[in-house]
């Protein structure tokens, strides 16, 4: 999965260290009241000595609640997610800012956002291919999220303004060949693709200085940072969000999945 940021990494990273100092820092100060009563100085340290100890001896402890917490987090950011996606869902599958390819009509929708500077989306893109083929009744809604500099807010500026003039087939075929380009993506490449795919290039560079171009991809970005999307690709199904470029089977697997009880895993 490609992060935002390196910053964003890095937290990711250090967290479970601030973490175990958090614990051993409210541990460490948890006694300084009891009943409502403060401690004296002797039975503080002593709770203190106490705990030091405890800890010393069974360092796992903390490792439990380490896990224990990261549980309670996950399942309280999915959870956030899942009310986000509910909150918004007109706007992620709106055809203003975006592109619907497969069966328009499709009973399942699976939303991916990307950027055309991602190697993970690189590889997605044959995985989501490939779906889009194999279910007829699969919808798939591509989002302009270009969150890797200022090259893929240009490739996405070209990508975006495409659509006044490629439609179906042909815009699916022009995002697929600007995706399999290697090296940086940016409008120069962008617009190369858009010509060999048939586009009047002198209407598209209008086109992409157009103010509706502009907020569709500020749209996105802005909706994509509401989702708590921390890097692409990242896919919904359902009201759930997918991080990663997982792999066809899996996905495929929980294409069935929603199908079968609405959620990308079934119990039982």
């Amino acid at each position: 999965m490609a992060f935002r940021t390196l910053t964003s990494l890095a937290r990711a990273c250090l967290r479970p260290a601030g973490l175990a100092l958090g614990l051993w820092l409210a541990a460490s100060s948890a006694p300084v009241m009891a009943q409502g009563q403060p401690l004296s100085p002797e039975q503080r340290k002593a709770v203190t000595d106490l705990i030091r100890e405890t800890l010393f001896k069974n360092p796992e402890i903390i490792q439990d609640a380490l896990i224990e917490l990261e549980r309670r987090n996950t399942v309280a950011q999915a959870e956030a997610q899942r009310n986000a996606v509910a909150a918004d869902k007109a706007r992620i599958t709106d055809p203003a800012t975006s592109v619907i390819i497969g069966n328009p009509e499709g009973d399942i929708t699976l939303v991916e956002f990307m950027d055309y500077n991602c190697g993970f989306c690189k590889r997605a893109m044959e995985d989501v291919t490939a779906l889009a083929k194999a279910d007829p009744k699969l919808r798939v809604v591509l989002k302009d999220f270009p969150i890797l500099g200022p090259d893929s807010v240009e490739a996405s500026r070209v990508a975006v303004a495409a659509k006044n003039q490629l439609q179906g087939q042909k815009y699916f075929d022009f995002h697929n060949k600007l995706m399999s380009v290697k090296g940086k993506v940016n409008a120069a490449k962008a617009l190369e693709v858009a010509k060999e795919a048939g586009a009047d290039v002198a209407q598209l560079k209008k086109d992409m200085e157009a103010p509706a171009t502009k907020a569709a991809i500020e749209d996105t970005v802005a909706l994509g940072d509401r989702l708590g999307l921390t890097g692409t690709p990242a896919f919904i199904l359902g009201d759930e969000i997918v991080f990663g470029a997982i792999g066809q089977a899996a996905l495929k697997q929980k294409i069935d999945s929603v199908r079968r009880c609405g959620k990308t895993e079934c119990a039982g």
